[in-house]
C-alpha cells in the first residue's frame, strides 16, 4: 500500500521549500536579469553616463579576434580537464578499492586536494613549475625539456590544466568510488568464473554500471572549467603569455575590472552563462541515452 505524507496546512509545503526559491531568486535570477541588462548598455570613458546600446555590445565581441580566439582557448582547456579530470579519477578509484590494508589512509591522501582553496592550488603549481625555483621544472630541464610557462604559451596550458584537473580529481574520485562500492561483488565474481579477464569485466560490467556517475561527473567538470577555474588563472598565468590561457570567464573579469567596459563583460557572461546552458541541455539529450540506469 502506498504512503504518501499529507501537510494538514496548505502552506506549510510552500513555506518549506521557500528558502530554496528565494536563495535561488537571490543568487541566480536576480544576478542573471541585471547582467542581460547591463550587457545591453554602453558607459562613457569615466563612468558617467550609460547609453542603451541594444546588442552592440555583443556584436562588437562576434567580432573581436580576440574574443574568438579566448572560445578556442576555453573549448581546448575545458576538453583537457574533464578528460584528463574523469581518466585519472577513475583509474585512482579503481585501485583504491581493491586496497585492503591502509584503505583508510590512500583515500583519506586523494581526498586531501579538493580542501584546498583554487588561489593555493595555482601558487603551488606555480611554484612547482617556475622556470628558475621550480623542483618539476629543474627535473625536466635535466630530461632535456626546457620548461619555461612565462614564455611558451603551450607550457602555460599545461600548468593551468594539471593545476584544474589535481584539484578536480578528489572530487571525482569520491563519486567514482562509491559508484565502485555499489556494484555488487557476485556480478564480478560470476564473470570472473566464466573466464573474463580484469579489462573485460571493467568494459562489459562495471563501467557500465557506472555510466549515470560518468555521466554526472561529465557535467559537473564541463561547468567547473569554465567557470570554477578563474582563481586558477588569475594565480599563475593571468592569462598569459600573451593571451594564451585566457579562457572566456577571466576575460571577463579582464576587460569588466581591469579595461573598465562592464557593458562588454556582461555580454561576455551572458554568453558564457549561454554556453554552459546549450552545452549542459546537449548533454542531457544525447549523452544520456547511453546511460544504463540499473
Amino acid at each position: 500500500m502506498e504512503k504518501r505524507a499529507r501537510f494538514r496546512s496548505a502552506w506549510l509545503p510552500y513555506l518549506l521549500v521557500a528558502p530554496q526559491i528565494i536563495v535561488t531568486i537571490v543568487f541566480f535570477f536576480w544576478p542573471a536579469v541585471q547582467a542581460l541588462y547591463q550587457s545591453m548598455l554602453l558607459q562613457d570613458a569615466f563612468g558617467m553616463s550609460t547609453d542603451f546600446v541594444w546588442f552592440d555590445n555583443f556584436k562588437a565581441l562576434f567580432a573581436d579576434p580576440s574574443y574568438l580566439a579566448s572560445f578556442q582557448t576555453t573549448a581546448l582547456f575545458s576538453v583537457l580537464v574533464a578528460f584528463l579530470g574523469l581518466a585519472i579519477s577513475l583509474v585512482l578509484a579503481v585501485f583504491a578499492d581493491r586496497i585492503v590494508r591502509g584503505a583508510t589512509l590512500y583515500k583519506t591522501f586523494l581526498i586531501l586536494p579538493y580542501a584546498v582553496s583554487p588561489v593555493v592550488v595555482g601558487v603551488l603549481w606555480m611554484f612547482l613549475l617556475n622556470p628558475t625555483l621550480g623542483v618539476v621544472a629543474h627535473a625536466l630541464r635535466h630530461m632535456g625539456i626546457e620548461w619555461n610557462n612565462l614564455l611558451n604559451g603551450r607550457h602555460a596550458m599545461i600548468l593551468i590544466v594539471l593545476a584544474a584537473v589535481w584539484k578536480q580529481i578528489s572530487y571525482n574520485f569520491l563519486f567514482f568510488l562509491a559508484g565502485l562500492q555499489a556494484i555488487p561483488k557476485s556480478l564480478i565474481e560470476a564473470a570472473a568464473i566464466d573466464g573474463a579477464g580484469p579489462v573485460r569485466r571493467f568494459a562489459t560490467i562495471v563501467f557500465p554500471l557506472l555510466s549515470p556517475t560518468s555521466f554526472f561527473l561529465l557535467v559537473v567538470n564541463i561547468v567547473y572549467s569554465f567557470f570554477d577555474t578563474f582563481a586558477i588563472v588569475e594565480a599563475t598565468t593571468q592569462g598569459g603569455p600573451g593571451k594564451d590561457t585566457e579562457i572566456l570567464v577571466f576575460k571577463v573579469f579582464n576587460d569588466g575590472f581591469k579595461g573598465g567596459d562592464l557593458g562588454s563583460a556582461a555580454a561576455q557572461s551572458v554568453i558564457l552563462m549561454s554556453i554552459v546552458i546549450i552545452l549542459t541541455v546537449v548533454q542531457f539529450k544525447y549523452v544520456e541515452k547511453k546511460v544504463q540506469y540499473s
